[in-house]
């Protein structure tokens, strides 16, 4: 019996390992797909890039290629050459008994604000967690559930909300379990410090998650624990500040900056305490303190000095407010459901005495909000 097989000039007598390397390479020729019949894949991928916001989550479905493509970095790259890129505001919503929490994003590019729920978040309801958004998703990190006998279970578990898909999904534990703690991303990758650990003592480790490793990793340790605190991304650095510390007597006025390009620490005392919101615009930090609700304490981080700007009063001064970003201006929006309150509107780039405005345009969902953040897409 005679094997009969393909043969060339150079390989007269092909081996099977090489005829079945031949063959794969022929079934990928077959079975190629391009992106968009009759188009070469770049200008196809231009296309994909062009689609509303809205479609995105519909466009993934059709195909794996399609959903590879609207996950990956080149994506965004293309719309925003495209100036494409669409904002929209995510807020974390409570209901009236304040037990149960809800995402909820809107759209305010329209005359009037588009407003629906995300799907559900999976896992137990939780607080005192961490927020932190990159890469066109929004992280829910670690934080505390109830059990069924009313304690407070300290959690690891980290959550992912792909704007694009709209869709959660679980991403790898924190290697401490934590709440309330500081967390924000930094070039690229997104840092967690500080906060109460599983038996409600305050800790000072820090961890970092890097997507292309898909791991939480422990890094040098705060210079000393605290709890209750904030973080911020500026200028590639982390800025930990505001809650307390086991070495200060009330509220910490005292900023750890990280440096992720030298791997150390560093301080100064010229922060502020009791934030009860905030928000990054450029570089420049945005905080409101409990002890005066009608000032706003603006930090810059260029010059590291502090600034105080009033606040209009408009209708019931006791409204509580949650801030938001939209288009490079500073939202304030009302926290407690007032109808009647119209969102303040900042603009750090309006002449001065025209800086604030009011506007129904922004009016958030119908449901108290604990925070919001801004994803871009």
């Amino acid at each position: 019996m005679f094997l009969h097989c393909k043969t060339n000039q150079n390989n007269p007598l092909q081996t099977p390992l090489q005829m079945k390397k031949l063959n794969n390479t022929q079934e990928e020729e077959e079975y190629y797909c391009p992106i968009l019949p009759g188009l070469p894949d770049d200008l196809a991928k231009y296309c994909l890039a062009l689609v509303p916001r809205t479609c995105m989550s519909s466009m993934s479905n059709v195909c794996k290629q399609w959903r590879s493509f609207i996950q990956n970095k080149e994506f965004i790259v293309l719309r925003k050459e495209a100036r494409k890129v669409e904002e929209w505001v995510y807020f974390l919503t409570v209901d009236e008994q304040g037990k149960r929490t809800q995402w909820e994003v809107s759209s305010f590019s329209g005359k009037e604000p588009n407003h629906r729920l995300l799907p559900p978040m999976p896992g137990p309801v939780k607080f005192g967690f961490g927020i932190a958004v990159f890469d066109g998703k929004l992280l829910v990190i670690a934080g505390y559930a109830m059990d069924e006998s009313k304690q407070e279970q300290v959690s690891s578990d980290v959550y992912q909300y792909d704007s694009r898909l709209d869709r959660w999904s679980m991403l790898a534990n924190l290697n401490v379990g934590r709440r309330e703690f500081a967390c924000a991303e930094v070039g690229g990758l997104v840092y967690v410090a500080g906060g109460y650990g599983l038996h409600g003592e305050s800790i000072s480790s820090v961890e970092v998650y890097s997507p292309e490793n898909k791991a939480w990793v422990l890094i040098q340790n705060l210079p000393r624990s605290r709890w209750s605190c904030f973080g911020c991304g500026v200028g590639e650095k982390l800025y930990v500040m505001g809650g307390r510390s086991r070495f200060t007597i009330g509220s910490s006025r005292y900023v750890d900056i990280y440096d992720p390009k030298n791997k150390t620490w560093c301080q100064n005392k010229n922060g502020c305490v009791m934030v009860t919101a905030y928000a990054v615009l450029g570089d420049k930090l945005f905080c409101m303190e409990w002890k005066d609700q009608r000032k706003i304490a603006v930090f810059d981080f260029s010059n590291n000095s502090w600034k105080k700007v009033s606040i209009p009063v408009m209708g019931n001064s006791c409204v509580k407010l949650c801030f938001g970003t939209f288009n490079g201006k500073l939202l304030l929006f009302s926290s407690n459901m007032e109808r009647e309150y119209e969102t303040l509107v900042y603009d750090p780039k309006a002449p001065t005495g025209l800086e604030w405005k009011s506007s129904a345009s922004f009016k958030p969902p119908p449901r108290s909000c604990l925070r919001s953040v801004t994803i871009h897409v």
